[in-house]
């Protein structure tokens, strides 16, 4: 706990900490305004739609740059003293993902057709909103390359400004699609929103134009590939199936029982991932670092602990407010429309107790390249979200879908626990390698 408070009072994280903040305001703020004109000018339908099309781009905007995110600020970081090694590292990343991302963008065009009929299963023909994705892909691609030169070299404050106007902006062109195009507005603005960011990214690069003499075609390393390749393969695994799941989640129900129930399970897990964002932020700045210093289990089991003693107490009070408050909060994030969204509530919260409870130790593979532990477990995590939510919805209809989340991510903690049962509960103090 001394740690953590210390942490939170640093000179570092003071620097950031109000623009961080900000930044994840800015982005609730704008979804939950999103989420609001999608209940007034769409319905429950119409946000059952968007959600397979957000899923979809989602998984093809992290696979059009293989995954490098992670990996390429991580080594760009490592390397900014050494010209030769930074060169290699820039030149491969950015030469991979743009030959990645045009033949991604080539594959969306088209089959534009074929992945409409996938994601909008029963509905209209949006195939020409898949092909506008198609075509502004690259640009959401150069704007995650420069991200990570900017990250890389410790640009954080220029990083979240950007963050913060790309929503601002994003969210204003949302609302005036939303306004005048409804549903087809919502869905172009899904796909090029996150394109759109490139614009206000121009000026980093235009600050940073010394740096585009380090892309060049001879430096491109197959070495300094593969050393990227292990964050690739983690952060692709995560970051498609997970919302490949999803659309198969969201489609059954919409086969098996409605649009519109559909729409209300994409609701739930809308006001999910806004209270999860204030959680996930101080996990990624907090825990991912510190489990990154620590070499032994001591260490490990203390700061576990730790977290669970000063945060989870908080978050639990948090999810029991939302739960006691859940029809003002979806009158006010959505409508009246929404009310059945109600019912959904009590599971999604408890599930996601045990998803933040769980996803603190698993952070831990993360910190330390535990590669096969993360695939495995995330193998696990996807194939039991899927088969209990399918059975559940079978049973008990739209409301199977968050019973199915609980019980994977009990079922999921347990594994965890399982994992790192000798580092947590052991009197050993093994040591960890890095």
């Amino acid at each position: 706990m001394k740690r953590l408070l210390e942490y939170i009072n640093s000179k570092v994280l003071i620097k950031i900490a109000s623009l961080k903040t900000a930044s994840v305001f800015t982005k609730i703020i704008a979804g939950v305004l999103t989420s609001k004109a999608i209940a007034i000018f769409i319905g429950a339908e119409g946000l059952a739609l968007i959600g397979n099309l957000r899923n979809f781009v989602s998984a093809f905007q992290t696979i059009s740059i293989l995954g490098f995110y992670n990996g390429a600020v991580k080594y760009i970081a490592a390397f900014k003293e050494d010209s030769i090694r930074l060169s290699k590292t820039i030149s491969t990343t950015f030469y991979f993902g743009f030959i990645a991302t045009i033949l991604v963008s080539l594959l969306i065009y088209f089959n534009a057709h074929t992945i409409n009929n996938l994601i909008f299963p029963f509905y209209g023909n949006y195939a020409y909103v898949i092909r506008i994705f198609a075509i502004v892909l690259p640009f959401y691609a150069l704007n995650m390359f420069s991200f990570s030169i900017m990250n890389g070299f410790s640009k954080y404050k220029i990083l979240i400004v950007i963050n913060i106007i790309g929503q601002i902006l994003g969210l204003s062109i949302t609302l005036l699609l939303i306004y005048q195009k409804k549903i087809e507005g919502a869905l172009i603005s899904v796909v090029i929103a996150e394109s759109l960011i490139f614009l206000i990214t121009l000026v980093g690069i235009i600050n940073r134009r010394s740096l585009i003499g380090y892309i060049q075609l001879k430096q491109v390393s197959i070495n300094v590939f593969k050393k990227l390749s292990s964050y690739s393969i983690m952060a692709l695994f995560s970051a498609v199936i997970l919302p490949i799941v999803a659309i198969a989640i969201r489609s059954y129900i919409i086969e098996h029982v409605s649009y519109k129930d559909a729409g209300f399970w994409e609701a739930m897990t809308r006001i999910s991932k806004y209270y999860l964002m204030l959680v996930n932020t101080l996990m990624a700045l907090y825990i991912l670092p510190r489990f990154s210093e620590i070499n032994n289990s001591r260490e490990f089991r203390k700061e576990v602990f730790s977290f669970y003693k000063t945060i989870i107490p908080i978050f639990a009070l948090g999810l029991l407010l939302i739960y006691l408050f859940k029809s003002l909060i979806v009158t006010l994030v959505f409508s009246t429309e929404f009310e059945p969204v109600e019912d959904l509530f009590l599971w999604q919260l408890l599930g996601d107790f045990f998803k933040v409870m769980s996803i603190v130790i698993a952070y831990q593979f993360l910190a330390k390249k535990m590669f096969w532990h993360y695939i495995i477990t995330e193998a696990f995590l996807v194939i039991i979200t899927y088969t209990t939510s399918i059975y559940f919805i079978k049973i008990y209809g739209v409301e199977g879908a968050v019973i199915g989340h609980l019980v994977s991510y009990i079922m999921y903690y347990g594994v965890i626990l399982l994992i790192f049962g000798s580092s947590l509960f052991g009197v050993d103090e093994r040591k960890f390698d890095d």
